[in-house]
């Protein structure tokens, strides 16, 4: 069972789901591809939240808080959790570009090249907004491309994190 309850941040209200010992689900109000929370999810808050929201109070503190405090449950296709886990080794404070990731992708997959596209529509379907950190991920120009919650939510998330000045 997925356990739901609501985080209240400086960027909105944020949905966290968890299952045991593990975040599963970290969507913004307004998302794209929020799931629908109809089937499989219940409204409890558990103690695991409690581990995900101080994490969550340390980064909206202007903390750097370890990841590895954290056990993520990283839910999609393979490509899709290929690309997530190439998300997580983005540091704090720091962008790439849609088309950096692509090449570490097709190096991983052993391919010459990968489709700058294919890797952004993976992008925009992680799970677990902000821990994995989709929002550092720019176009090829700097541009704030490609956000599902909201390319006003990345430009904050990165200035909150000095990646924009």
């Amino acid at each position: 069972m997925n356990y739901i309850d609501d985080y209240f941040s400086p960027i909105g209200r944020l949905t966290v789901s968890v299952a045991g010992d593990s975040l599963n689900g970290l969507w913004l109000e307004g998302q794209e591809y929020f799931p629908s929370l109809e089937k499989g999810y219940e409204r409890v808050h558990t103690g695991y939240h409690d581990r995900v929201f101080r994490w969550l109070d340390s980064y909206f503190s202007g903390e750097v808080p370890d990841i590895s405090c954290l056990d993520l449950s990283l839910i999609g296709t393979d490509f899709q959790i290929l690309v997530w886990k190439e998300l997580l080794k983005i540091p704090y404070g720091s962008t790439v570009t849609y088309g950096y990731i692509s090449k570490k992708i097709a190096s991983v997959l052993g391919r010459k090249s990968m489709s700058a596209q294919a890797v952004g529509n993976a992008v925009g379907r992680n799970r677990i907004s902000i821990i994995v950190p989709c929002h550092r991920v720019l176009g090829a120009d700097g541009s704030l491309t490609g956000y599902a919650g909201g390319t006003d939510r990345k430009e904050w998330l990165l200035r909150h994190e000095r990646s924009l000045v």
